[in-house]
């Protein structure tokens, strides 16, 4: 008989093992695998010891065991050290912007480049590989009415970052919040819609470490895994 035969038939899986039930020798442990061994050398036939290709055989397929078992626990250690540095990363990032699919963007307190501090909201208009001969920005609130527009200078395309700064066209001040960027684009002659990204504050972040995933909350009220950010400002 081979060794996992002759395992199985001194201990079936069907057979009560002490008050639990026996698994298959390919769930067992390095120390189920060792008590069973020293089971079958005990109750073994004198007349008929087991030979030592059997012996050998055996000790084989507990080093097995035991090195899938210490190569499962090196796994489990580098998930969780990735886990931990993704979430360290993601911490970084609170208070921080980001830029990502929506064109909802929050009106929120900024610092200036001289050191005071006002309201704004920034976005990046995408024209891509197209010229433009000039075009146009908008926001609108949330409930759709139009709040602001203003021309956008020609561009050989790429990105152009634009920044409102909460007034309206009669200059009044409105309130902070979360509003809608738009933009077109004249191209060839034609006013073609084009690609805003707002740009987003980081507040928190979630750490899920069962799945291993972080997740940003924005400022716009939103939240976003961290792979879907498309670029870190």
């Amino acid at each position: 008989m081979d060794s996992l035969s002759s395992i199985n038939e001194l201990f079936p899986p069907s057979t009560p093992l002490g008050n639990e039930k026996a698994g298959s020798v390919e769930d067992m442990g390095s120390d189920d695998f060792l008590t069973l061994m020293v089971a079958q050398l005990e109750n073994q036939d004198p007349s008929k010891p087991m030979d030592n290709m059997q012996f050998m055989g055996q000790l084989a397929q507990f080093g097995t065991v035991s090195g899938i078992q210490e190569l499962n626990a090196g796994f489990s250690g580098l998930s969780n050290a990735l886990s931990g540095g993704q979430a360290l990363q993601a911490a970084a990032l609170v208070g921080r912007s980001v830029v990502t699919d929506s064109n909802l963007g929050a009106l929120s307190e900024v610092a200036g480049p001289d050191g005071e501090s006002g309201l704004a909201l920034d976005a990046t208009v995408e024209f891509g590989g197209s010229s433009t001969s000039g075009g146009s920005f908008y926001v609108q609130d949330l409930a759709g009415r139009l709040v602001y527009s203003s021309a956008l200078p020609p561009s050989a395309g790429g990105q152009l970052p634009v920044r409102w700064d909460g007034r309206n066209a009669q200059g009044e001040l409105l309130p902070p919040g979360t509003y809608r960027v738009s933009a077109e684009a004249v191209v060839g002659g034609q006013s073609t819609a084009v690609s805003v990204y707002a740009h987003q504050r980081v507040d928190s972040v979630a750490v899920d470490g069962a799945q291993g995933s972080v997740t940003l909350n924005l400022a716009n009220g939103s939240n976003v895994a961290l792979d879907q950010v498309k670029q870190f400002l």
